[in-house]
């Protein structure tokens, strides 16, 4: 079976159900005295299973291990707890800034093929590391690529020596692909407003001029806080599997070239099938300082279509004495919670009469094989709900440089809307909730919507769009701001990324505010701790402060995604053009449901692993270019009774 690579990424473990699915495995584990997972003196692993005991062996096959020097333990000034994109470019800063790192991820390789919005602070940083890694180590302290080349994370992410297409990380990072880097420019900016205005169809369309490529990266063009990160323009595209992939190869570059060169204790390990043992995982001192860290290795199953993680005896690993540690683990981290850790929801008053409400949102993601190219377009449209109330939605369609596989869109789903097929007429009353019948219909509903959105946003028709291949969704998922109180959690621990707080992705703030914003002010604790001869004391207090201000600053501009025309993405600049040609003002609001009386009372959350275990709608790839939205095309419009006969006749002949 032959799978196109570059839906998943080259590095991601593909998991299909016809390969390894353990069809008698409950998540279970058998618990010995201790808590523990029961291990058999064969090395097997025990497990209970329709009540009885299965053995199951999973032997150590972790290569983290060898040359470990004192048995399992190793030592870290810096420990990244979570691989993603803060936890890394936070190890990266630490590596620049002549510390000895350890990371520990679970889930192996990046996946993530979602495509990320990244400000030119991101590039700027990139070189600011290479220089600090020629500094502070020189060239032969500086990992090579395959070619024989320095390898230096700006020049693949972005060169005016090479262009923008279709990529795969690792040939470019290895030299094989000498012609493309990895990021795209953003070409087009495009803003729709399709909002009825006096009770009547209006449609104002903003074409705005892209921002300026920078040439190369240049330390001096960073801004110092995120607000300023944030307020700025998108400038490059890409997906964020590519990313995660560079940054990821540029540590194990440098852990194999110290273990290579015999040095007893290597300047990065990673442990990348790992995590924190999930019951005493952390030690304290009398102080509340974190002393060690017990980490397990990880086998990964596919159980019954969910993918569980089960301890793999002799794959144990004591970390001691970080002088900092710092969890960024996603939206929800486990190795946080052991701590105490625990976030609330955010509450926004929009000033729209209903006082503060939680601020939520429904989105519709899927993964298209359109031609986007390097494009963000956003649009912002008005619909009604069966009482004639107008809410607002927002749709937003993101490409890739030369790439016609690249139609990464999200549309909002309005409060109001349910899916329920019952309600739609699609199946009859009597049909249960938990029938084959209905969830295929409900189903239907979603892909119909999307696809009728994503037509609006593009000025495709649907009846091509329907032809087109998907590799990923529509997948529905509820989007709520939640933060936590304080990200110091003990002496020398810090929460940050996703897992200290989160915003409103349409502002493309999520990575930005981790991988530039919290990594820089890790950057600047250890130059205020080492250079500057700061109090140990203050520089944690200094860094606790940084990273909750950068998260508030992400959470107060996401704030207006929720309710408001703006696009936080375009950039200030670009807003305020807006603003002027379709003579709104920020000030307007739209109708919102607080998210506690929503009519959609439970979403299933966006699953990462689901990039890993694919649903394709096979299809075409469109590759002609889109054309520029006019302001004289009328607004589509939504849902008719004919739609909701189609669905119907639909499903009578798919059940037949």
């Amino acid at each position: 079976m032959l799978l196109n690579t570059r839906l998943f990424g080259v590095a991601a473990t593909i998991v299909l159900h016809a390969a390894f699915t353990v069809q008698s495995f409950i998540v279970q584990p058998a618990i010995n005295q201790n808590g523990r997972t029961r291990t058999t003196s064969s090395g097997s692993v025990s497990f209970r299973s329709e009540g009885k005991m299965v053995h199951s062996a999973f032997p150590s096959s972790s290569s983290a291990l060898k040359a470990t020097p004192n048995g399992n333990e190793v030592d870290a000034e810096f420990l990244g707890l979570g691989l993603g994109g803060a936890g890394m470019m936070n190890m990266l800063w630490s590596l620049a800034m002549g510390k000895k790192c350890v990371g520990v991820e679970m889930r192996g390789d990046p996946f993530l093929l979602i495509h990320w919005n990244i400000r030119a602070d991101f590039y700027h940083q990139l070189g600011m590391i290479d220089e600090q890694m020629l500094k502070r180590y020189g060239k032969e302290g500086v990992p090579r690529r395959a070619n024989g080349k320095l390898f230096k994370l700006a020049e693949c992410f972005h060169s005016p020596k090479t262009c923008a297409g279709y990529v795969v990380a690792d040939e470019v990072i290895d030299g094989h692909d000498k012609i493309h880097h990895i990021a795209g420019t953003i070409l087009h900016y495009e803003f729709i407003d399709d909002r009825y205005r006096n009770g009547k169809p209006h449609r104002s369309v903003s074409v705005l001029k892209p921002p300026k490529i920078p040439k190369k990266p240049d330390p001096k063009a960073i801004q110092s806080t995120v607000r300023e990160v944030l307020e700025g323009p998108s400038v490059f595209q890409t997906e964020a599997n590519n990313v995660l992939i560079l940054l990821r190869r540029y540590l194990e570059a440098v852990e194999e070239m110290d273990m290579e060169r015999g040095l007893e204790v290597p300047r990065v390990r990673l442990f990348k099938r790992h995590r924190v043992k999930q019951e005493d995982g952390f030690a304290k001192d009398e102080s509340g300082r974190v002393t060690k860290v017990e980490i397990e290795e990880v086998e990964e199953l596919d159980y019954k279509g969910k993918l569980i993680r089960v301890p793999t005896p002799g794959g144990d690993v004591t970390i001691k004495g970080p002088e900092l540690c710092v969890i960024a683990q996603g939206v929800n981290s486990c190795d946080a919670a052991q701590l105490g850790f625990t976030k609330r929801d955010v509450v926004v008053d929009h000033n729209d009469g209903h006082g503060p409400t939680v601020a939520q949102a429904d989105y519709l993601a899927g993964f298209i094989d359109v031609l986007v190219d390097g494009r963000i377009r956003r649009r912002i449209a008005s619909t009604f709900d069966k009482n004639g109330k107008e809410y607002w939605t927002r749709q937003i369609a993101v490409g890739h440089e030369n790439d016609p596989q690249v139609g990464w869109i999200l549309v909002q789903v309005p409060d109001y809307m349910t899916f329920c097929p019952i309600e739609a007429g699609t199946v009859d009353k009597s049909v249960k909730h938990d029938s084959p019948e209905y969830f295929a219909a409900s189903q239907k509903l979603v892909y119909d919507f999307y696809i009728q959105e994503t037509a609006k946003i593009l000025e495709v028709p649907e009846e091509q769009l329907k032809g087109c291949r998907m590799a990923y969704g529509p997948k529905i998922f509820s989007l709520v701001e939640r933060m936590g109180d304080d990200p110091r959690i003990a002496q020398n621990v810090i929460v940050a990324g996703d897992s200290f707080g989160n915003g409103h992705f349409l502002t493309s703030g999520g990575a930005m505010t981790g991988m530039v914003g919290h990594s820089m002010s890790v950057m600047k604790f250890w130059k205020s701790k080492d250079e500057e001869g700061v109090d140990l004391e203050d520089a944690f207090t200094r860094l606790s402060k940084d990273v909750k201000q950068g998260t508030q600053d992400w959470l107060d501009l996401s704030a207006k995604e929720f309710s408001s025309s703006t696009p936080v993405n375009f950039g200030i600049e670009r807003i305020n053009q807006v603003f002027e040609h379709s003579h709104v003002v920020d000030s307007e609001r739209a109708e919102s449901i607080d998210a506690s009386r929503r009519m959609r009372h439970e979403l299933a959350v966006q699953d990462p692993t689901d990039w890993r275990r694919p649903f394709f709608r096979n299809g075409k790839v469109l590759t002609a270019e889109l054309t520029t939205p006019q302001e004289d095309n009328k607004p589509r419009e939504g849902n008719s009774p004919q739609r909701r006969k189609s669905v119907k006749r639909w499903l009578k002949r798919m059940l037949a």
